[in-house]
């Protein structure tokens, strides 16, 4: 039965398979012929699997007219069929078209794949290390190569203005701050308040609940308003980042980007880190007044504790410099969030889990990071004397 059969390329006509089988004195010859191919995957199961195993077969292929890697596959089949029981098999009349394919087909799966050697105690131990030491470096290569692409892309944008994209800047600026506004000054409110009231109960024992207001006006304005914010904007923007670029990487529409002369740093990264920097100061400053009336309203409630003397204490326990700390660290850290998150979404691959992978290790990655950096600026102003 002839049909036809759409391939690459256009249509093929096919016939059905079809083998023989004959006892002669030198052994069992096997006649294959017709289509071998993935299209009749179902009849040809059948059909190798009815040929008898025997002491010495001679498969005769010349009839073949078309073959593909399941065809030659099961050809191999039939040949080890014989020679897994001690006797002999050869491919006859074989095809010059056919013969490299059939060579590969053979030599697959020859031995049993070698297990893993296991190794255990110290050599384990520094192997892993070995492995974190390569992985942390090729990070690093990766994230300075992107923060170099991203320099290049500021600084052609600098040069011609008109080159730089306004209205995405705009847009993103929405996106990672003013919509981001609601969340940030909740959380900020709850924890301010929730340190306000840990510490006027705590310091009620000494009779010292006024320090209060150094504590939260200090710990707030230094280091909690930044961190907080960081860490939301990581989880909530930088994962967004991630996934964006991460599903055009998936689709290749970054690769048309390239194709079509574009750099993916001037249209994709440059406006994205660029509206986070703008916004994360701002998101910070929100922030920290956030949680400074959190914790004046627990002061008053809970304390006992007017709002007029709450600023008025607050004025004298706190300075510019405390201030200006913290709106000196959002800026950075926003960078190191904007680059960790581009960099995660170009490095995925063609999958769904890798999409996953990399959006998990977006987020990881830029908290742990803002976290190292606000202990290296937490040294750095003690050193200056801030």
């Amino acid at each position: 039965m002839i049909r036809a059969e759409r391939v690459a390329g256009g249509l093929f006509l096919t016939t059905h398979p079809s083998i023989t089988t004959s006892t002669a004195s030198d052994g069992l010859k096997v006649t294959a012929s017709g289509t071998w191919t993935i299209a009749y995957a179902g009849e040809l199961e059948a059909l190798v699997e009815h040929v008898p195993a025997a002491e010495r077969a001679a498969i005769d292929v010349g009839a073949v007219d078309r073959l593909d890697t399941f065809g030659a596959w099961l050809l191999e089949r039939l040949l080890r069929k014989s020679r897994d029981g001690g006797g002999s098999a050869e491919l006859t009349r074989v095809p010059e078209r056919f013969n490299e394919l059939l060579h590969e087909v053979g030599g697959a799966n020859r031995q049993p794949a070698p297990e893993p050697e296991r190794r255990t105690g110290v050599v384990a131990w520094i192997e892993r290390i070995g492995e974190g030491s390569i992985a942390f470096f090729i990070e690093l290569y990766y994230l300075t190569g992107l923060f170099g692409a991203l320099m290049m892309a500021a600084g052609r944008a600098i040069v011609r203005p008109r080159l730089s994209r306004l209205t995405s800047i705009v847009h993103h600026l929405d996106r990672v701050g003013f919509q981001a506004i609601g969340i940030i000054v909740l959380i900020t409110f709850l924890i301010g308040a929730i340190v306000s009231q840990q510490g006027i109960f705590n310091f009620r024992r000494f009779g010292a609940e006024d320090y209060v207001v150094n504590l939260l006006g200090i710990l707030v304005l230094r280091e909690i308003g930044v961190l907080l914010v960081a860490i939301m904007v990581a989880g909530r923007s930088g994962s967004s980042y991630t996934a964006e670029l991460g599903s055009m990487k998936m689709r290749e529409e970054i690769d048309a980007l390239h194709t079509m002369g574009v750099d993916p740093a001037d249209v994709l990264v440059l406006p994205r880190v660029t509206a986070l920097v703008i916004a994360m100061p701002i998101l910070t400053f929100i922030g920290s007044m956030s949680a400074m009336v959190g914790g004046g309203i627990v002061a008053w409630f809970y304390g006992g504790m007017s709002p007029e003397i709450f600023i008025s204490r607050l004025r004298d326990a706190v300075s510019m410099h405390d201030f200006w700390i913290g709106i000196i660290k959002a800026p950075v850290m926003a960078l190191i969030i904007g680059i960790v998150a581009c960099a995660e979404g170009m490095r995925v691959k063609g999958s769904a889990e890798s999409l996953g992978l990399q959006t998990t290790a977006s987020v990881v990655k830029s908290i742990f990071m803002v976290i190292v950096l606000d202990g290296i600026f937490a040294m750095f102003f003690s050193m200056i004397g801030w």
